[in-house]
């Protein structure tokens, strides 16, 4: 803990200042988002960042690990170990750009690579790899990870985890807000203005995911950009048609879910019902207005009253998910969709954020859930603690 301080008008004071790392990979399998978060009393303040993209063997293993059937533990093994040090890696890079050093640093909070999320019956679970104790011994930095499983212990779906963050520090007395991120998955967080009024959260289909996998299979690249080349196709009604008819979307929250579900084999079945070939671009298209769609009806259907949506997340930066966004919401009577960069969250990396606000709330004994959210029996204390080096 580093101890800052500053003089004021009655005389020199002392004000406490914790440091704390996050550490998060998202379903895109992009990279690792490192966030260095300092908290003035309970205020989160993000004091640095770093962006360390996936090295392409790794990537491929990771894609392999999380949509085949056939997986070899000898690999799943190796890719733990792997990555556990390029997270700490990571989270010492970060730590560097913030010009401070490790003994600074008050704990690291890692979600780790989700390669499974499973949290339907008979045998809920959900699997991360990112080995913690590699993390805690190569930096030295108490670190406080597997921050699902015991959500999913307690009945609940281990995700959306972030919605506790999006309440103590977005919620508003004044009006009805969603935060909305935009990752592989999307998933919104419901914040009434009432304080009686529970806040409510879910994953709510594809958010970049298809998009990423199909701009991959036809420009050779990871993703599309701004959205450009979405933007320059033509919505298929019938192909949006046959997409949006999942029985996911439907269900009523509590819920999550993934690429396991959502995944190339998924879009790939379902293009075959169309009966024609169409179009790469014609595809792409139909995708972002499924991206759209889905997210605009699960804000209709369970936040009607919204007046603002605040999006986070690499989706913000698809400026053709974004007009197709904002126009199905104004036509559903909310005006008001922006980054959350407007309101003091740089949008790439509140998630990274949460993950070292859920390290500190384990720390102070605080559970991290919302029951609400995952539909746990009760509020729990997420993850397991790896201490750093002994003093």
């Amino acid at each position: 803990m580093a101890r800052v301080t500053y003089t004021g008008r009655n005389g020199t004071r002392a004000m406490i200042v914790e440091h704390y790392v996050g550490l998060m990979c998202g379903t895109s399998l992009d990279g690792i988002d490192a966030a260095l978060v300092s908290f003035h009393n309970e205020i989160p303040t993000l004091t640095a960042s770093h962006f360390q993209a996936l090295p392409s063997a790794l990537r491929e293993n990771l894609v392999h690990l999380s949509l085949s059937s056939e997986v070899s533990i000898a690999t799943l093994g190796q890719v733990d170990a792997e990555v556990g040090e390029l997270f700490a890696e990571c989270a010492l890079a970060v730590v560097r750009a913030a010009g401070l050093s490790p003994t600074h640093i008050s704990a690291i909070g890692s979600h780790g690579i989700t390669i499974r999320h499973a949290p339907e019956p008979p045998a809920p679970f959900t699997l991360q790899l990112g080995d913690a104790n590699r993390i805690a011994e190569i930096t030295g930095i108490t670190t406080v990870a597997d921050l699902r499983r015991r959500d999913i212990a307690a009945g609940g779906h281990g995700a959306p985890l972030v919605p506790a963050f999006h309440q103590a520090v977005l919620a508003d007395s004044g009006e009805n807000r969603v935060v909305l991120n935009i990752g592989g998955i999307a998933n919104i967080t419901v914040l009434p203005k009432d304080p009686n009024q529970a806040v409510i959260g879910f994953d709510t289909g594809p958010g970049n995911t298809l998009l990423d996998y199909w701009a991959q299979q036809h420009l050779g690249q990871p993703v599309d950009g701004d959205g450009a080349w979405s933007a320059g196709g033509h919505c298929l009604p019938a192909l949006l048609e046959i997409l949006l008819d999942e029985p996911y979307f439907n269900r009523a929250p509590p819920k999550s879910t993934g690429k396991e579900l959502f995944s190339p084999d998924w879009l790939n079945r379902r293009l075959q019902k169309l009966g024609r070939q169409p179009s790469a671009v014609d595809v792409q298209t139909t995708l972002a207005h499924l991206t759209a769609h889905s997210i605009a009806q699960a804000v209709c259907d369970h936040a009607k009253d919204t007046e603002r949506v605040l999006v986070c997340g690499g989706g913000v930066h698809n400026r053709h998910v974004m007009a197709l966004l904002q126009d199905l919401l104004a036509y559903r009577g909310i005006s008001r969709v922006e980054s959350t960069g407007l309101h003091g969250l740089e949008p790439d990396w509140v998630e990274a954020m949460a993950f070292a606000w859920l390290a500190r709330r384990h720390l102070q004994g605080q559970p991290g859930n919302l029951p609400s959210v995952t539909g746990a029996r009760h509020a729990v204390l997420l993850g397991a603690v790896y201490p750093g080096q002994l003093s």
